[in-house]
């Protein structure tokens, strides 16, 4: 169990700092909101994958290419709603 839960830390981790490589801009977020953010973009990109694929059969997270592509997508909306990166006049 111990060893599960830290591949998901370690999963979350490597997904969460490619996200914020791949999206432009600083992002002054943390060690733990970048593992949150990981994780929770596997969980979208197992959604987004089983929405696109076989349908939603339950809480599966999805492999590397949809848990960045899912970080990535989180990370735009968490910009959008925290108000982060927007151009200032």
């Amino acid at each position: 169990m111990i060893v599960t839960i830290l591949g998901w830390i370690v999963f979350g981790l490597i997904a969460g700092f490619i996200a914020r490589a791949v999206v432009p801009g600083k992002d002054d977020i943390g060690l733990l909101r970048t593992i949150v953010l990981g994780m929770v973009g596997s969980v979208v990109g197992g959604l987004i994958f089983g929405l696109l694929t076989v349908g939603i059969r339950g809480f599966q997270p999805a492999g590397w290419i949809g848990s960045v592509i899912g970080a990535v997508i989180v990370l735009v909306v968490y910009n959008q709603v925290t108000g982060r990166k927007r151009n200032r006049r």
